[in-house]
């Protein structure tokens, strides 16, 4: 017996206007909910769940409460089709159910354990996320009801979203979720949306403002969080004249988004601009191009607002725009075809993972102070949860099989270097595709291939096309190579031209995921090294190569992570305390600071540690000059040598010499290290017996004095006006919560330098300071490290006595 048999067998259609009984295919990351306001015998709501292709559902008596204490009766009815979520209207009198009928909840809702067990068994323990309802809820079946009915319970769950007043929702919500009619103007026909007069002239088309790819969300404060939907870009305007709807392009779409013209014209303002997203009501892309089809409901989720009643905002704040975008959607039905997109609750990453979770596409995070570029711009940033990109058809491989027009379209994409192949995509087609698709690859053919440089075996034997397709394709990740693994096709693109269709950036991003180290490092193939051609990829094998040498210098230290997740020539920012979704392999150790707070540092221990943070986008480590067990008695002090303008390496290796000369007077032994920038750090082991301010008098009291014996060559001052032709003694490194570079580390400057220990000796011969490289790196580990050659050495009341001395 078909599900909805009995939904069928109780109406008649030719009648009723409710929709047909048909099973519905899955349609979206997630099952949706309705619960419909019912006048019919008697006022009661039916509270509807989707599971297997239909509703299910059942009748509750008083409506649902969100008091705990609260226990609901809700009598099981027959399945519903999945279209019936939709239905707003009245049933005919001596029909089946006859009333008036609102749509008085809807959301999606997730089942918190087995549904079929849970049907069976009678509990159902459930989550709700929608406009009225909210949180956890469950419903339990009852014994012993009456004949056939099949009672049960419905119950809110006390959470964040409970209340404390039996009736209280039911008595706050009186208008439909999606069109914000009473019952009865549902009852009276009265239009959803009756247009208003807009008294200003009817704004122009301007060019939208683009986000840009990144691998994870922005950090930090002054940044608001988006949904990033899945559908086509959208530009309503409205004024005299009516409603205009143009894609990202420019192009007029008020018919294909016909459907949303009468909510549009029914805003209350002189003249708007509003930018926005169109999806379908269930889905993604793919449900976005059957809607359109089909002319089904559409809904535009607006995220600004460029003009309104005759005043440009673009150049206002974000903040601005969108505080005038909520009065005039303030009023709107939170379900209607005109929404506002939602703004997500945490910072970046913890929207991120919530959108993830939630089955969403990604997140667009931009800046509150922002005004509106009408460009791709930076303030604007877009990370995905699911890897989906458009490209260019260029050919496509002939089908052996029967009914099928081809067995993969050929893909690619306009880059600097001109029309760059990608890979293909085989599956997601159903017989309309193919249908639709053999007549434009029939139209568009040619006889040579559109793509630049030699094609792969893959192509062999392909057939070309003009290209000028844009399809929309989700893929796992790009290979080495720039092209798509598993592709899976959504549908074509109208709104975008062929030759603006770029995956330069999703190339960049998902350039695949490898193991290195016993460490999953994503984005491998994300250059980080532009000038060098090295990648975030290259960066963690450096780690997993040196961790081992680069842990005696490392393990155990506070650390400060240089992080360029972007590479080198983007945003590179210092970082201390582990941020959300670092890997645990780089723990955390509790630090008293300065205003007496106390704050959790980051340190590693294992090669892991090290690979981690590389996956995390870091190219720089810098550590404390003391390791966690003693945190208060540093092991080793640091005089970075660091040359004004000008001054050439000789003139560094010359101070390093006279510096370790020094030393040497006052009973220390040194070792340099080459820092892979312009200077050189020369490094004094210590015993742990002197506490932060002796390392720290002795180092300001050492370099101050040398500066004092060769005023014209040396300053133990950070000032740049005292610095001039000069270089700088910089003893600051040795006060607690200062770091330096780590030995081993790659810098952060075209070229990819390491800093390197050296003997003096070979200190000598180099003639540079950032001379050696990745490269160089199996040669460098094959010889005992210099740091490692002198033993550590007290700074008592001798060395400050032989200091003194020195001083003279």
């Amino acid at each position: 017996m078909n599900k909805l048999d009995r939904y069928n067998d109780k109406r008649d259609f030719d009648t009723t206007p409710e929709p047909r009984g048909e099973a519905a295919l899955a349609g979206g990351s997630q099952a949706s909910f309705v619960v419909q306001k019912h006048d019919a015998s008697s006022l009661h709501f039916d509270f509807r769940l989707e599971w297997d292709g239909v509703l299910l559902s059942w009748a509750v008596t008083k409506g649902p409460s969100d008091d705990p204490s609260e226990k609901r009766l809700a009598v099981r009815t027959e399945d519903h089709p999945v279209a019936y979520g939709s239905f707003e209207g009245t049933i005919p009198e001596d029909e089946y159910g006859g009333g008036t009928v609102m749509l008085w909840d809807s959301g999606a809702w997730e089942p918190l354990h087995d549904v079929a067990k849970g049907l069976k068994e009678g509990k159902l323990h459930f989550r709700l996320h929608g406009a009225r309802m909210e949180g956890g809820w469950v419903l339990v079946k009852m014994g012993g009801g009456k004949g056939d009915r099949d009672n049960w319970l419905l119950i809110k769950e006390r959470d964040d979203f409970a209340g404390r007043s039996a009736d209280a929702l039911v008595n706050k919500y009186k208008r439909s979720v999606t069109t914000g009619r009473t019952m009865r103007e549902i009852a009276a026909d009265t239009p959803a949306f009756e247009a208003v007069t807009h008294k200003k002239a009817l704004p122009r088309f301007r060019k939208v403002e683009l986000a840009t790819l990144k691998d994870e969300p922005p950090e930090g404060e002054g940044w608001q969080h988006e949904v990033k939907f899945d559908g086509y870009r959208c530009l309503m305007a409205v004024g005299k004249g009516g409603v205009r709807l143009y894609t990202r392009n420019g192009k007029d779409w008020s018919d294909r988004f016909g459907a949303l013209c009468g909510p549009a014209d029914a805003l209350p303002c002189d003249a708007a601009l509003i930018d926005g997203e169109v999806v379908a009501e269930r889905g993604g892309f793919s449900e976005l191009q059957a809607a359109l089809k089909a002319g089904d409901p559409l809904v535009l989720h607006a995220f600004d607002c460029l003009h309104l009643d005759g005043d440009d905002l673009t150049g206002k704040h974000l903040s601005e725009r969108r505080e005038a975008l909520e009065g005039l959607f303030g009023d709107l039905p939170p379900r209607g075809p005109l929404r506002l997109s939602p703004v997500l609750e945490g910072d970046g990453a913890e929207a991120l993972a919530a959108m993830c979770k939630a089955g969403g596409e990604g997140i667009v995070s931009k800046k509150i102070d922002a005004p509106y570029s009408g460009k791709r711009s930076k303030a604007w940033i877009k990370a995905k949860c699911i890897q989906e990109a458009e490209f260019v058809v260029g050919g496509w491989s002939p089908s052996d099989k029967k009914g099928r027009a081809f067995s993969s379209l050929l893909l690619g994409s306009y880059e600097d270097e001109g029309f760059v192949y990608r890979g293909r995509v085989g599956t997601g087609f159903d017989d309309e595709d193919f249908e639709a698709l053999a007549k434009e690859l029939k139209r568009l053919g040619r006889k040579t291939a559109p793509f630049e440089g030699d094609l792969p075996s893959e192509t062999k034997g392909s057939q070309w096309v003009t290209p000028e397709l844009v399809a929309q394709v989700e893929y796992t990740e790009f290979t080495s190579e720039g092209r798509i693994r598993h592709g899976a096709y959504k549908g074509l693109r109208e709104d975008k031209e062929a030759e603006n269709v770029s995956a330069k950036a999703e190339a960049e991003t998902d350039s695949g995921d490898e193991e290195i180290g016993g460490v999953r490092v994503s984005s491998t193939g994300r250059v980080m090294f532009p000038d060098a051609g090295l990648t975030k990829g290259d960066v963690a094998r450096h780690y997993a190569r040196v961790a081992e040498r680069m842990l005696e210098h490392v393990e155990d230290r506070p650390l400060s992570l240089l992080r360029c997740p972007d590479g080198i020539e983007e945003e590179c920012f210092f970082q201390k305390h582990a941020g959300k979704g670092f890997p645990e392999d780089i723990r955390t150790v509790p630090i008293k600071e300065k205003d007496g707070d106390t704050a959790d540092y980051m340190y590693v221990t294992t090669p892991a540690g090290l690979i981690g943070a590389a996956q995390m986008g870091a190219v720089e480590y810098h550590v404390w000059g003391a390791r966690r067990d003693k945190l208060e008695r540093p092991d080793r002090m640091v005089f970075d040598l660091d040359p004004d303008e000008g001054l050439g390496f000789d003139a560094v290796k010359r101070a390093a010499v006279e510096v370790r000369e020094g030393l040497e007077a006052c009973g220390l032994q040194s070792v340099p290290m080459v820092t892979g920038g312009k200077g050189v750090h020369v490094i004094v082991p210590l015993r742990r017996i002197a506490e932060w301010d002796r390392v720290k008098d002795f180092a300001k009291g050492f370099a101050q004095a040398l500066a004092e014996k060769e005023p014209k060559r040396y300053t133990a001052t950070m000032s740049k006006e005292k610095r001039k032709g000069k270089l700088f003694i910089d003893w600051l490194r040795n006060e607690r919560g200062a770091t330096a570079i780590a030995p081993y580390s790659l810098r952060a400057r075209p070229g990819a330098a390491v800093a390197v220990p050296v003997s003096w000796d070979e200190l000598e011969e180099l003639d540079r300071p950032d001379g050696f490289h990745m490269g160089d790196m199996e040669d460098r580990l094959s010889r005992t490290c210099p740091l490692g050659e002198v033993d550590a050495q007290g700074l008592g009341k001798g060395a400050m006595e032989a200091l003194e001395d020195w001083a003279g």
